[in-house]
Order: structure tokens, then sequence, then C-alpha cells
């Protein structure tokens, strides 16, 4: 996982460097008339920094903490209802917060209406990235459980003993009670580190979809220079950080990673929208929102991180956790979880009045 973790690091640092680099360029649309206050609008800007890196950090090691906090563990049903609220959180943010905007981006009049007008760009880059994220999903599982079953297994079979391979080849049945309490026990391990390395995918995925959005957000509202706009924000944002942590939370804890990867993991996200926000202020100068490259690279990176979060909470995050026998033999459980979803992504999508 150390190899997954460099790539991870690598795609981040090159999203940071390239995306203010690409979001320049000259006006094309007369930018709207909004009140401009640029020692008001950083104030704010500052405590966007402060009140969103908190409540992120919170947020995503609030689940984390299910190691030394026992009502918190993945065992216990009250895990289900909170990854259950974090689920409807990350389907909303797809829905309501993201997909909209990259709709906005690349539907926008300050776009030449060929190519822009001609073909859905938005739904295209959405269901590209979400079938993207199936593939990843897929290969990177099959491939890890594929290394370990022969690894393992193959091991096994050659560490089998001599008489139960004479017995094979001879064609007699013989029963070795040994042997076959080894190969259920390598079964059970086999399984269980299947899923493990399943829960490991998922959580650098998840983590993807919502750095690459939340570097966006982070820019945008740096680059505003309008407190009336910056104000509302700012509360908004800190709650869609608090409740996205969590959801990305539950995933990394189920994925149990070392204490090293679980930091990076948790750092990287409390960072990035606040270090979106720090570009946002540096590049405000220069930085145009109806420029048609600003809008073309927010509207493509939105659409993408939209069909990532609408599919890893859809499939891996609620249909693995609906369909769990424990959930489904448990109605009361059965219930709080889908009473947990519906709040969840009731109070995210309020939020999209604001935000």
């Amino acid at each position: 996982m150390i190899t997954s973790h460099r790539l991870f690091i690598t795609f981040f640092c090159i999203l940071l460097i390239l995306l203010p680099n690409v979001v320049r360029g000259e006006c094309t649309c007369d930018p709207e008339d909004e009140d401009r206050d640029k020692t008001q609008a950083l104030k704010y800007k500052l405590a966007a920094i402060a009140s969103i890196l908190v409540a992120g950090a919170i947020g995503v090691l609030l689940p984390v903490l299910g190691k030394t906090i026992r009502a918190l563990s993945p065992e216990r049903n009250i895990f289900f209802l909170i990854k259950a609220f974090a689920a409807g959180v990350i389907l909303s943010t797809g829905f309501i917060h993201v997909l909209p905007d990259a709709f906005e981006n690349l539907t926008s009049p300050c776009l030449d209406e060929h190519p822009w007008g001609d073909f859905p760009f938005t739904g295209f880059a959405a269901m590209v990235a979400a079938i993207g994220t199936l593939m990843i999903d897929a290969f990177a599982t099959s491939y890890a459980t594929s290394y370990y079953r022969k690894s393992h297994f193959g091991e096994a079979e050659n560490n089998a003993p001599d008489e139960e391979k004479v017995g094979e080849h001879a064609g007699h049945v013989h029963v070795h009670t040994h042997a076959t309490d080894g190969h259920a026990h390598g079964f059970l391990e086999y399984s269980g580190e299947s899923e493990l390395l399943r829960h490991r995918v998922i959580s650098l995925v998840l983590e993807l979809g919502i750095l690459v959005h939340s570097v966006i957000i982070g820019i945008s509202l740096g680059a505003s220079e309008s407190p009336k706009t910056i104000k509302p924000l700012v509360a908004a944002l800190t709650f869609h950080q608090f409740f996205e942590g969590m959801g990305l939370g539950g995933c990394i804890t189920q994925a149990r990673f070392k204490s090293r990867g679980v930091a990076i993991l948790a750092l990287f996200f409390s960072l990035t929208t606040p270090v979106g926000i720090a570009i946002g202020i540096g590049i405000s100068s220069v930085y145009d929102e109806n420029s048609p490259t600003a809008l073309i690279v927010e509207g493509i990176f939105n659409a993408a991180a939209a069909g990532i979060l609408i599919y890893m909470s859809l499939v891996d995050l609620l249909a693995a956790d609906f369909m769990n026998p424990k959930m489904q033999t448990n109605k009361r459980l059965q219930f709080g979880a889908n009473v947990s979803l519906l709040l969840g992504a009731g109070c995210m999508s309020l939020l999209a009045k604001w935000a």
C-alpha cells in the first residue's frame, strides 16, 4: 500500500500545481456586479481556513476513534448508522452540490456554442468517471486478491504432507483433519484479506473524488472578493467538510490502514480545502471565474468528481452496508439506517441554499 500512497500523493500534488495555472484566462463575459471589499473578504477567508480545517479533521478522525471508543467500533450498530448518514451526505454532495455546478460551468454563455452547446459534456464526463471508478475498483481488488490467493495457497500446496500427495495420486481418499483445518483457515484468511483490500481501494478512490472537488471549492472561495458571497459559505462548507469527513473516516476505519496511512489520508483530506483557499487568495488578482479556460477546467473536474462520489456512495457505501447480512436480519437497524441516510442527504441538500 506504500506504492498506492505515493501514487496518490503524486497525483494530488500535480493537481494542486496545474489547477491554479489553467484557471487563468481573459474574460469573455462581463463580470457580475458584486460588493467587493478585499480587507473584509480576507478576514472571512482566514476564518474559513481555520473552521474548515478543524471541522474536517474532527469529522475524518471521529470514526477512526472507534479503535479506542468501543461505541464507535465498526462491529457496533451505531457505526452502520453513522456510515449511512455520511453516505447520504456524499450522495447529496455529488447530486446537489457538485453536478449542478458542473452543468452551470459547461453550459455557460461565456463558452462557444460549438462544441460546448452541441453535446452534454457534463453528463458524459460524470459517466466516464463513474465507469472508470468501477474499473479501478474491480481491477485493483481482483489483482490484489489473485496475488494473495496464489502466494498463500501455492505455498500451502507445496507444504502439504507427503502422504497426502501420495494418497491423492493413488486415487485413495484420505481424511486429514489437520490439512482440512489448514485449508479452511486459509480460505477464511483469504476472504478476510480480500475484503480488507477492497476497503482500502474504496478509501483511496473515495478520497480522490473528494479531494478533486475540494480543491476547486477552495480556490473559488479564496479567489472571491465579495464578503456577501463568502460569509454564508464559511458555515456551509464547515458542516459540509465535517459530514464528508465522517463518511471518509468510516471507510478508512474499515480499511484498517496502519497509523502512518491513516495520518496521510486524514491530513490530505483536512488540508485540501484550506490549501485551495490559500491558492485562491494568491491568484485572486489574475483569477477570472468567467474565462472559458476556468469554466471548462472546473466543469470537467466537477463532473468527474460527481461521477466518482455518486458511484462510491451508491455502490461501495450504501449497497455494501444495506445488503450486509447483519442489517438484513435486523429490522430495527435497517429502519435506523434508512432514517440516517435520509437525514444525511436532507441536511446536505439543505446546505445547497447557502453553498
